[in-house]
């Protein structure tokens, strides 16, 4: 079983190993030269991994190859050509060529761009990726590329994501060389992602309008029993759901995915997978291809995998947390305390300047994980607040706080340590408590961003905290690389980082009143939904670090929150026209089908015994009847609100007018008519119970 395990890992990938044993050595060097360095590739050796590519490919079943993009839709792109070509004897032959290879022009018309082209520019370009390596799924060929416009600007969130990892690369290496790092050739942002997601059953996903049109249902009464004993946690997997793990796992391992941990979430039908680390755009790659198989898999075995930020009103919601942290080519994790002087001091640096990016840009930070799904669970009792702040543990805290007061060290075992370059103690890395109501809490040698929603794209996120940090770290270059005394250039510089920054730091619960209103007097931002978040994209401190560091342009920023604001308006749209219809045809005729069984009861009891003043049938009838009329109410309200928004002009009025007025109308109608289900017995119901759906797995 083992070599079954270990011969199918990666045997669907074109990954390095393939590459040596399949190429001849001149050509294996020139690509690893293009991967490591960023050297150009000639198309001489690029028609030689094609015909190679091929090859390999056609032996795994493959008859098709397509590259392989992210526009800025959320999902994966992919337009699929034959191998085949036509022979001059009415024959056909296989070819792949390496300008097929390198280059593509899908017709990019209809993907969102936020401005960026006119129709009449629509053709955009696909252009291969080499570091991130090929693999075939469903006999195709997918090679990774970016995607860009006519003119140049990206049109999908590879590209600004690998631009983000080479500026970080560019500023951490000025750093580490001021502490004598000769070795190192690259600085490399590695990123894990923790993915959470439901499962339910296929019969009962097809009875509900609103898990088909919006991901989440948008009615549904409380069932008796969800997560309120814990009991789902990390408890025995269910045979069905075991099943699904296991081929998801086989599935993902033969795409080279290190899927790694699965177990319970703490909702009914919640659960978790992890992969293992790895190299930023790799791991943002293989996201999508996890988020993609996951819901593949679930169909082969009657069920339905649910990636929506929130499905079920009042438990879990699901997240993605972005494990993020920085290696060096020599394998060294910059974000490790270590043991030793200089480890120390070069910890403290990177460690600095993650916070001070987090503080600086923190609205940015919270723009990257908005989307009207991640509204409704941030700031539920299973994920972080709106608000940005770090978490690091006590010890670290009291070390920053020394470095602040320009004091020594005092070791809990009673020794003394200076905080120049002097000895830091060895952080376990277990010494934070995890505290889950942080957005962002170091986890003893990475960061763990907790604020991404299950259903979005991890290199959003990466792109803003790659470019920040790159940022922090070339301001503190520029500052040490000038300086007359090392040492006291950064004491300094790390003395006046925490005293500047220390307001993000935050170690207590982020879920009460008092952390708001502290958060407030700290200065800190409190944006609660994604129309607050996303404009402040656009901010000037914003705009002119991401283009400093040239990983968008103002155009492309722009073009990003036009995007993104669009997609809110249209989301909040399809809901409320989806709650409309709902009620319409589902629950209004339901309730009047039960009101007509509460009226017969009524009459015939009041036939019984003239001497009955008001029954329980009335009673219920009475209730029902106000609660109807009340949703009828509402129903109209929003017709009207959803015809109204789409005669708004501009993206961000329009986000506004959701927030303002068609959520609060959507809440209305939620409440009547989950108060309704709670009446109208279960046979005269007419959609799958949160019971039903939640628990209906076994």
């Amino acid at each position: 079983m083992t070599n079954q395990i270990l011969d199918m890992f990666g045997s669907m990938v074109f990954s390095d190993e393939v590459m040596r044993s399949r190429l001849p050595a001149e050509t294996y060097a020139a690509m690893r030269r293009t991967i490591d360095d960023g050297r150009h590739l000639d198309i001489s050796v690029a028609t030689a991994v094609a015909d190679a590519m091929k090859i390999w490919a056609m032996e795994r079943g493959a008859t098709h190859f397509t590259h392989w993009f992210q526009p800025m839709t959320g999902i994966t792109a992919e337009k699929h050509d034959s191998f085949l070509n036509p022979a001059k004897d009415g024959k056909a032959i296989t070819e792949f060529s390496g300008r097929e290879l390198v280059r593509g022009e899908p017709d990019a018309s209809s993907f969102p761009s936020g401005g960026l082209r006119a129709t009449f520019e629509a053709r955009g370009y696909t252009a291969w990726d080499p570091t991130s390596y090929a693999f075939v799924k469903d006999n195709t060929l997918c090679i990774p590329t970016a995607f860009c416009s006519y003119g140049g600007e990206a049109l999908d969130k590879k590209t600004p994501l690998l631009r983000s990892m080479e500026a970080l690369n560019r500023q951490a290496m000025r750093i580490i060389r001021l502490f004598g790092d000769k070795e190192t050739k690259r600085v490399i942002t590695t990123v894990g992602a923790e993915q959470e997601y439901f499962l339910i059953r296929q019969e009962d996903y097809d009875k509900r309008r609103d898990l088909i049109y919006t991901g989440r249902t948008l009615f549904g009464a409380p069932a008796p029993k969800s997560q309120q004993l814990d009991d789902h946690y990390f408890g025995a997997i269910k045979p069905k759901v075991k099943a699904y793990m296991e081929e998801l796992n086989e599935e993902l391992w033969r795409l080279g995915i290190f899927a790694k941990t699965e177990h319970n979430e703490a909702a009914p039908a919640q659960h978790e997978l992890a992969s293992v680390y790895c190299e930023a755009n790799r791991a943002c790659d293989q996201n999508q291809i996890v988020m993609e198989t996951m819901k593949k898999v679930a169909s082969r075995h009657g069920l339905v995998c649910l990636l929506h930020e929130k499905p079920f009103e009042g438990v879990n919601g699901s997240g993605k947390h972005d494990n993020w942290s920085l290696s060096t080519s020599t394998g060294k994790n910059l974000l490790n305390p270590g043991d030793d002087p200089i480890s120390n001091m070069q910890f403290l640096v990177f460690l600095c300047a993650v916070i001070a990016a987090v503080d600086d840009y923190q609205e940015l930070l919270r723009a990257s994980v908005a989307t009207a799904g991640n509204d409704h669970r941030l700031g539920a009792a299973e994920a972080p607040p709106a608000i940005i702040s770090i978490f690091l543990g006590d010890e670290l805290e009291a070390i920053l706080k020394a470095i602040e007061k320009g004091e020594e060290y005092r070791v809990n075992a009673g020794g003394e340590m200076g905080v120049g370059v002097h000895v830091l103690p060895k952080i376990p890395r277990d010494n934070t408590d995890r505290n889950r109501t942080s957005p962002f809490a170091f986890t003893g040698n990475k960061f763990e961003f907790r604020m991404p929603g299950s259903n979005c794209s991890v290199a959003g996120p990466n792109i803003f905290l790659n470019a920040a940090v790159a940022d922090e770290l070339a301001a503190f270059a520029d500052e040490l690389e000038g300086a007359a005394n090392f040492d006291e250039a950064l004491r300094e510089l790390l003395r006046r980082t925490v005293r500047e920054h220390s307001r993000i730091i935050f170690n207590g619960d982020g879920y009460t009143e008092d952390w708001e209103k502290e958060a407030e007097s700290r200065g800190l931002s409190n944006l609660k939904t994604t129309a607050d978040a996303i404009p402040h994209m656009n901010d000037r401190r914003n705009v002119e670090m991401l283009e400093r560091m040239r990983v968008l342009s103002a155009k492309e920023i722009a073009s990003r929150s036009e995007i993104l604001l669009e997609n809110y308006v249209k989301i909040i749209q399809i809901e409320a026209a989806s709650m409309a219809d709902m009620i319409n045809h589902d629950i209004l005729p339901a309730a009047l089908k039960y009101s007509k069984v509460l009226a017969d009861g009524a009459m015939a009891k009041k036939n019984i015994s003239a001497r009955l003043s008001i029954c329980m049938e009335e009673k219920l009838l009475y209730n029902l009847s106000d609660l109807t009329d009340e949703l009828y109410e509402v129903g109209i309200i929003l017709e009207d609100r959803v015809k109204e928004v789409s005669g708004i002009k501009g993206s961000l009025e329009g986000a506004k007018y959701c927030r303002d007025m068609i959520l609060p109308a959507m809440h209305r109608a939620r409440v009547a008519a989950d108060e309704i289900e709670k009446i109208v017995g279960r046979e005269y119901w007419c959609y799958p119970t949160y019971g039903d759906l939640m628990l209906g797995v076994r």
